[in-house]
């Protein structure tokens, strides 16, 4: 390993204790350097524990929702909840098929075929 990439590494990385109520401090860099909001996404890969920062973006399907909800005729405070309701409901859908799909991957339930899901032409 080149000097210059070995520098780098040792730089990029930082022991960090853990409180007796499981808490870390991010190194401020590390905070500045990946401008780090107050809350940060946490996951398990391969034996670690990976931090990486919470980009929230609004829903792909805010813009359809709201156009359907508008053409049903809903406006002011009463749009404002069917929308929050109808968002509940495509987070749910989609954390659903996200668990359905780590169930088919560990290979705890098989996956629909084609045929499963159009029918078959016989």
């Amino acid at each position: 390993m080149p000097t210059i990439d070995m520098e780098r590494d040792i730089m990029d990385r930082k022991i960090i204790s853990v409180s007796k109520k499981r808490q870390i401090t991010i190194p401020l860099q590390f905070y500045k350097h990946l401008e780090l909001g107050s809350e940060v996404e946490c996951s398990l890969e391969d034996g670690k524990i990976v931090i990486q920062p919470l980009h929230r973006e609004p829903s792909e399907f805010s813009v359809e929702i709201l156009k359907d909800l508008v053409s049903q005729g809903y406006s002011g405070d009463e749009l404002v909840k069917q929308f929050e309701t109808q968002s509940k409901n495509i987070k749910k859908a989609v954390t659903n098929m996200l668990e359905e799909a780590d169930t088919i991957a560990a290979g705890e339930k098989k996956a629909a075929n084609f045929d499963d899901i159009f029918g078959s032409e016989d």
